[in-house]
């Protein structure tokens, strides 16, 4: 049975659990900064450079909802200090990486230990924050996770200007030993008391079903979405996802009860948080190339100006339990979609002279509306699942938002370099064939190909590939505000406006334990 009073230490430990996540968010944004310098220092290729990335996303979502459930089986705790542990131990090997293979696999390695800390942050604030005061809870997590993303082009373009490229990596191991040290004393251990049989089928197909779909999502744009392995990949996926879903419904201990997907709380609630990542990180990539390559901003530079993002989430996940109280979640999540929908207008109106204000606006607008959105609608997850089942049910926020934001990268940047090389089919036409392609296919690799030949020519090519990325931008912007819109209607017409207690029928309860002193 839950307890009967609230963790005393709770504000304590949600200090812990918010270090804990920021670590992971900021993991992926903080190495983009530093992908130039990995290439010329290890000599890595395009192919290689990119799973530098997408290694540790794949492992990643691939394993979250098992990360989850064996959490609420073994212990939350208990699966947050091995998350941790993985994690620092997969950075040290990244750091100290002489190649780009051994890189990938250090980076595949983090993403086993992240997959282990991110469900079991959620899921142990649901249990020790009581219902009265976990809305604010929610909010602080969902205003930190949304900070990183922000904060880590700030970060890594500082540690690539006065260090070394391994700092990137070296800098989460002192990190990791205080969060480390703050949940042995201050985070109390819970689980699912009537520990279930484990689902070892539905943990093998829900890896397999997960990692088949993101591989495809990450592989897409390389290798085009109608490749025929691409298109195996997603067939795969899917075959495999709803073979889940039949197991799942099958077996008497399942790791999901997909019955859950019936309460529109947790369904819409997930669509809607799915379409906020959509948005985020796909314009997040592309704003990155943007500032560094369109606007000649440094590393460090193109960072502080993403910072307004933070600063508008901070500002609306403290708004949005008021919000949420008055008007119900339903007006909450659709007004913070509005919200990014229009930031996103904004976006696709910037030209090859925006200055920093109307950045700073457009993308403080940004970041208000994700605050608005994400905390009532994780609340809402979360509050549609026992809090036996609480680590299941933040994997599968997890999973989502993973989707959602791997999605909107797919999507967004394949529509993004298909606009940009037909932008620049003109002003490629008298060059070699090699230097005609990579100056299609990338700004910055225009911006050197002009530097390269110099006089009129060369400054030619250049602001023809810079017109021909704004125009590829706001195209880009313009789709993912249409889905911004999508998702807000989606919220309006779906999502309850308040909890009307319908929780599926799960069993299980949850039991806390005191933290070490």
């Amino acid at each position: 049975m839950p307890p009967q009073t609230p963790y005393p230490r709770r504000r304590q430990a949600l200090g812990v659990l918010a270090l804990s996540l920021l670590l992971i968010t900021m993991s992926n944004t903080v190495l983009n900064v530093g992908l130039p310098t990995i290439r010329e220092e290890l000599d890595a290729s395009s192919s290689q450079l990119q799973w530098i990335v997408d290694s540790y996303l794949l492992v990643f979502a691939g394993l979250l909802l098992a990360a989850g459930s064996l959490g609420d089986r073994f212990g939350r705790k208990r699966a947050l200090l091995s998350g941790l542990t993985v994690f620092g131990l997969g950075s040290v090997a990244a750091a100290l990486a002489p190649d780009a293979t051994t890189l990938i696999a250090a980076r595949a390695v983090m993403g086993l230990g992240a997959a282990g800390i991110m469900p079991t942050t959620l899921s142990i604030l649901t249990n020790i924050f009581p219902p009265e005061e976990r809305p604010k809870a929610i909010a602080a997590w969902a205003a930190v996770a949304g900070i990183g993303i922000a904060i880590g082009p700030i970060s890594g373009g500082f540690l690539i200007e006065h260090f070394a490229w391994s700092s990137m990596f070296l800098i989460n191991v002192p990190v990791v030993a205080l969060a480390l040290i703050g949940a042995i004393a201050l985070v109390p251990e819970s689980r699912d008391v009537s520990a279930p049989k484990l689902d070892f089928p539905g943990t093998g197909l829900s890896i397999a079903g997960l990692s088949a779909i993101v591989w495809a999502l990450i592989e897409a744009p390389e290798r085009g979405w109608g490749s025929p392995v691409i298109l195996a990949a997603f067939a795969a996926g899917v075959a495999i996802v709803a073979a889940f879903i039949a197991w799942e419904r099958h077996t008497d201990h399942p790791m999901l009860d997909v019955s859950v997907f019936r309460n529109l709380r947790f369904s819409a609630a997930s669509i809607s948080i799915a379409f906020v990542f959509f948005a985020l990180m796909g314009v997040m990539y592309v704003l990155t190339v943007y500032l560094q390559s369109v606007l000649g901003y440094t590393a460090l530079q193109a960072g502080v100006r993403t910072l307004p993002v933070a600063v508008g989430m901070i500002l609306a996940s403290r708004l949005s339990v008021g919000l949420t109280r008055r008007l119900g979640t339903k007006f909450s999540v659709a007004a913070g979609l509005g919200h990014v929908a229009a930031a996103l207008a904004l976006i696709a109106t910037f030209d090859t002279g925006t200055g920093t204000l109307a950045i700073s606006i457009a993308l403080g607008i940004m970041g208000y509306g994700m605050g608005l959105a994400m905390a009532p609608a994780t609340d809402a997850i979360m509050g549609s699942l026992p809090r036996a089942k609480a680590g299941v049910g933040s994997a599968m926020n997890d999973v989502v938002r993973e989707l959602g934001g791997t999605l909107g990268v797919a999507v967004l940047g394949s529509v993004l370099t298909s606009s940009y090389g037909s932008g620049m089919d003109e002003a490629t036409a008298g060059l070699p064939p090699a230097a005609a392609a990579a100056a299609g296919d990338q700004v910055g690799a225009a911006h050197e190909i002009g530097t390269q030949l110099g006089g009129r020519a060369g400054a030619t090519l250049i602001d023809s590939a810079n017109s021909a990325f704004v125009d590829a931008m706001a195209t880009t912007a313009t789709l993912a505000a249409v889905a911004a819109v999508i998702g807000a209607l989606i919220a309006l017409a779906l999502l309850p406006s308040r909890d009307r207690a319908e929780r599926p029928a799960l069993l299980g309860a949850d039991v806390l334990e005191p933290a070490v002193a």
